[in-house]
């Protein structure tokens, strides 16, 4: 589980620099990114409803539509101020039901949620609050890192795995939870040295 934070935002920053406003907004990218909007609902539908496999393969669809709409806006020049503005919202949308969903079915604990959507959200409205202000806050280079570590533990948490793998699974939980907290703080450091 790509945005308006660390590496999402070097992934947004790349998709939607040089809007070209020629461009409709009626583009595979975009369609790709409303998609995985609209599929959300029905993601958070299969892991409530214990279909751990169809969660799974949805999970990554939806996660593969990511990468595919950021790479096609930049070769095709498809870049779109919708774009710029839907397609953070759906990164942020899919990982919020993904470990929400997975604390109401008890798979996963609730402070793990609170600690990564608290750091997620946080800094986006920090970044949304100075960029009002003129101020551009650089992307966290920890960020690739931190975008596969969360993706790859959410679909361990998903697949129904055999019971042994239930260690191996919350480590690499616990790996993106200590990932997304140190770029997190560095995001903010960065940030501070940007706009002294």
């Amino acid at each position: 589980m790509k945005n308006v934070n660390d590496s999402q935002a070097a992934h947004n920053q790349s998709r939607t620099t040089d809007v070209n406003p020629e461009v409709s907004n009626w583009n595979l990218p975009n369609i790709l990114t409303s998609l995985r909007i609209l599929f959300i609902p029905l993601f958070a539908w299969l892991v409530l409803g214990g279909h751990e496999w169809w969660a799974f393969g949805c999970f990554a669809l939806l996660m593969l539509t990511d990468k595919l709409d950021g790479d096609i806006a930049r070769s095709r020049g498809l870049i779109t101020n919708f774009g710029k503005i839907a397609d953070p919202i759906a990164d942020k949308a899919l990982m919020t039901a993904a470990f929400v969903c997975l604390n109401i079915t008890g798979a996963l604990p609730v402070w793990i949620t609170v600690v990564i959507l608290f750091r997620e959200f946080g800094i986006t409205i920090w970044r949304f609050y100075l960029l009002r202000q003129g101020k551009v806050v650089p992307a966290s280079q920890g960020g690739k890192l931190k975008t596969a570590l969360q993706t790859l533990a959410v679909a361990l948490y998903l697949c129904p795995l055999p019971g042994w793998m239930d260690t191996p699974s919350l480590l690499v939980m616990l790996a993106a939870v200590v990932v997304t907290v140190v770029t997190g703080i560095q995001y903010l450091i960065d940030g501070h040295r940007e706009n002294k």
